[in-house]
């Protein structure tokens, strides 16, 4: 050979072959691919054993609104008489004389009817401790006896099966101090005959 180096003996140099550059890196690569899985997998791992989902899950519940109930009016207000078709037994069960003409002749300028005036028969005289006893038949149960009752809130209503007719009764007890004001008996009588609004479910809003 040539140049400035010259070869003597029968032993030559041994010559390396070039490095594979492109090897190399597609190695590296790929081990760096292989790492990046298992660490994945290890997390995954972590959050089945820790509960991961769970959190999810109540987090994503967590965010759920619960909607307010909103009222919704009955279709129809309460058929219920009006107090000029309501005719009214005034009787008094009380040693007072002179006190179911008194409340008679009340209950007449409310607009009701009044029908007989006088004492109570001997099952109720001197035997009602309360304000009153309002008592009807059945039917009156849902129509006359709450209309009357809006006059005297506190009385006790009563029905009887085998009395005919609509008539009622007002009989008056020992702790009867008089009919409840005018003004407070017409707003009863309004909430009486007005639609009550009837409130929905509650839903959540997701």
């Amino acid at each position: 050979m040539g140049g400035q180096y010259k070869i003597t003996g029968d032993k030559y140099p041994r010559m390396r072959p070039a490095r594979r550059r492109g090897r190399l890196a597609l190695a590296g690569v790929a081990c760096a691919a292989v790492l990046g899985a298992l660490g994945w997998g290890t997390l995954q791992l972590i959050d089945v054993f820790t509960g991961g989902g769970a959190a999810s899950a109540a987090g994503a519940a967590a965010d759920c609104r619960v909607a307010p109930a909103r009222a919704s009016a009955s279709p129809a207000a309460v058929a219920v008489p009006k107090p000029a078709q309501v005719t009214v037994n005034v009787l008094n069960a009380t040693t007072r004389k002179g006190l179911a003409q008194q409340t008679a002749d009340e209950l007449k300028k409310r607009g009701f009817r009044i029908g007989d005036v006088g004492n109570a028969p001997a099952e109720f005289d001197k035997k009602v401790a309360g304000s009153g006893v309002l008592l009807g038949p059945t039917a009156a149960l849902k129509g006359s006896l709450p209309v009357l009752g809006t006059q005297l809130p506190a009385a006790e209503r009563r029905t009887d099966a085998a009395r005919k007719g609509a008539t009622v009764d007002l009989i008056i007890g020992d702790g009867f101090k008089g009919l409840a004001k005018q003004a407070d008996a017409d707003a009863a009588l309004v909430r009486l005959t007005a639609p009550q609004p009837t409130p929905a479910a509650k839903k959540k809003d997701c």
